[in-house]
């Protein structure tokens, strides 16, 4: 559901204000007059500064893992300010993701979204990322602690090993920054939508400072339209050693959300013997769920970082992370109450409705049911990786490394909420008329019973060099090795006489290592024009979605590669770029589930697919 904000206004707060004044002797009037030289004009970079929060753009950025220049990395780079951010009342990752382009969101299994990036699934193989590093996919990402977005599309399992087909999104997260800056922003709109987010900055001693940022967000009646909003999150950091050679950051992050949840309404054929289906016609607010419905979940990650910064201009990174997520979903699936005959016993199903429902015989007496569609999972994850860039000289040609390792280990669980026994709990049916009728029933008696587990390892090594052939031209050569080994077991939840609740039913599991290359060329006539050729190749293991089948855990990874031919500009005064791109990205060996099939499990190797097309992307002011 889509709320249209009104007001959002920052609440100023007493703040240290720092500013630097730069004086010159004038010329008096009648004095000497000196003859002048014009000098050639000189570019002056300087990174010790954090990006302006009032700027719309940015040059630099770590999505390539390394500190780069945007438009030295020889693929389309999109990056959505803190600026843009604010202004826009971007709350969610998915908001801050409608403002780049390549970006498509379907609808998913488990009336959930998914978000493809250049037409292939960015979530659902894990392409989306903290800081450079892997985040999970299922739980509900909010903005208040990022200091930006950053969006890189093609192939990129070079850098970040398996997935990343159609390209990868990174959260930057706010950092303590060496100034006292405190600010308080309130938001309010239709639907009873509020908003408190909080940002605060103290800077602690010459070169350490801490951090909070902190939001609450709620909207309406708990269960109204099945979109009810209630989630609070906090991210504290401190940061000492800030532009010195060995800089170390700690910081925390925590959010959680209990939400309604509309799990959609079904299909309906206009009329008997009709093949086609249309959408109910009734007001897209109607909500037909259960009022005890929700959508609840929980994000908590620690992590530890170090950079030293070598005399020769050099940076070694280095990042810890240990993080849990947990995810429960209580959702009712709307149907269609229609009467149906056991062709074996004879029962009569549903005996008091109709045996047949279409458009022409709705009303608002039309029975519809609610089913249950539950579900509950938890991830606990460490990861470690260490990334060194650096610049060398080598037969009188600059070269700019970068190469690291990095290793994750995830522990997945996924659980079945079962009733203990004798305690049945029975959604009532409602009516197509009756919309919101607040009906309830309490979803706690429910126990969760662990049905599946899932336990990976994931290693990789990887280096790249660009090579400055002339002050214009750049070759980039990059290549990385993967391994990754899972495994997956199932669970009984149910007694029988050959089995207790919590055996081992069954054991899969899979073990691959692949190779994955990058290339490009790079040709910057000025300083403010770039213009790039790239390849790249990307894969995708079979256990991505933290679960093996039979089949699976006998197929090989998918491969993909991108080929993409593109340009950035930036305008002479810094406050406007503009990036175009051409890609053909092709996906080989795809496996996709034949929903026709009479086993489930069965898989249609489509041989390949692919995406191409053209993108544009402008940011900057359209008035100064």
């Amino acid at each position: 559901m889509s709320r249209k904000k009104h007001l959002r206004r920052p609440l100023t707060l007493p703040t240290l204000l720092l500013s630097a004044l730069a004086t010159q002797p004038a010329l008096a009037a009648g004095g000497t007059t000196e003859s002048t030289t014009t000098l050639p004009t000189v570019r002056v970079e300087d990174s010790s500064e954090p990006i302006s929060r009032d700027s719309l753009q940015v040059t630099t950025t770590r999505i390539g893992k390394g500190k780069q220049e945007l438009r030295d990395i020889p693929q389309s780079v999109t990056v959505v300010t803190e600026k843009l951010i604010d202004d826009r009342n971007l709350d969610t990752f998915k908001d801050a993701l409608h403002n780049t382009a390549g970006v498509s969101f379907l609808a998913a299994e488990g009336g959930e979204e998914d978000i493809r990036l250049r037409g292939f699934s960015l979530q659902a193989s894990g392409d989306i990322f903290v800081d450079g590093m892997r985040d999970p996919a299922f739980y509900e990402r909010d903005t208040f602690n990022y200091d930006r977005l950053e969006v890189m599309r093609g192939s990129a399992s070079m850098l970040f090993g398996r997935g990343s087909t159609g390209g990868v999104a990174n959260q930057v997260s706010k950092t303590p920054d060496l100034i006292n800056r405190h600010e308080v922003t309130a938001t309010v709109g239709s639907g009873q939508y509020a908003r408190l987010e909080g940002d605060f900055n103290v800077k602690t001693g010459d070169n350490a400072a801490f951090r909070l940022a902190a939001m609450w967000n709620g909207s309406g009646t708990f269960g109204q339209y099945g979109a009810g909003l209630d989630k609070k999150g906090i991210a504290p950091s401190f940061r000492f050693g800030t532009g010195t050679s060995d800089e170390f950051l700690i910081s925390a992050f925590h959010l959680e959300n209990h939400n309604g949840i509309n799990y959609g309404l079904p299909w309906v054929t206009p009329a008997a013997g009709a093949t086609n289906r249309n959408l109910l016609d009734v007001d897209p607010k109607n909500y037909y769920g259960m009022a005890s419905d929700y959508n609840a979940g929980k994000a908590n990650f620690t992590t530890l970082s170090h950079l030293h910064r070598f005399a020769n201009g050099g940076e070694l990174q280095t990042r810890y992370r240990a993080g849990s997520f947990e995810r429960d979903q209580r959702a009712s699936a709307i149907r269609l109450c229609q009467r149906s005959t056991n062709p074996t016993t004879g029962v009569v199903n549903n005996p008091t409705c109709p045996s047949s429902v279409t458009a022409s015989n709705l009303t608002a007496n039309t029975i519809l049911t609610r089913g249950t569609n539950n579900k509950a999972m938890d991830l606990d994850t460490q990861m470690l990786q260490s990334d060194y860039s650096g610049s060398f000289t080598t037969l009188g040609l600059k070269n700019d490394l970068l190469t690291g390792i990095d290793f994750t280990q995830d522990k997945f669980k996924g659980y079945t909420p079962t009733l203990p026994a004798g305690v049945t709990l029975t959604k009532p049916r409602t009516l197509l008329g009756s919309p919101d009728d607040g009906a309830s029933i309490n979803e706690s008696l429910r126990l969760k019973l662990k049905n599946r587990d899932f336990e990976s390892s994931a290693y990789g090594i990887y280096a790249q060099d660009t090579l400055h052939l002339t002050k214009q031209w750049k070759l980039i050569g990059g290549l990385r090795w993967d391994k990754f080994e899972g495994t997956y077991r199932t669970f009984a939840t149910t007694a029988s006489p050959t089995q207790t609740v919590g055996q081992q039913l069954g054991t899969l599991g899979r073990s691959d290592s692949l190779w994955s290359k990058r290339f490009g060329v790079l040709y910057q006539p000025t300083f403010l024009s770039s213009y790039h050729f790239s390849y790249g190749t990307s894969f995708n293991t079979s256990g991505d979605a933290y679960q093996f089948d039979p089949l699976s855990s006998n197929t090989p990874p998918e491969k993909s590669r991108n080929i993409e031919l593109g340009a950035k500009f930036d305008s002479e005064q810094g406050d406007a770029s503009l990036r175009l791109a051409l890609f053909h990205s092709t996906k080989y060996n795809e496996r996709n589930r034949d929903e026709d099939s009479v086993s489930p499990t069965t898989y249609l190797l489509s041989g390949e697919r692919h995406a191409a097309g053209l993108e544009v992307d402008v940011a900057g002011r359209a008035i100064a």
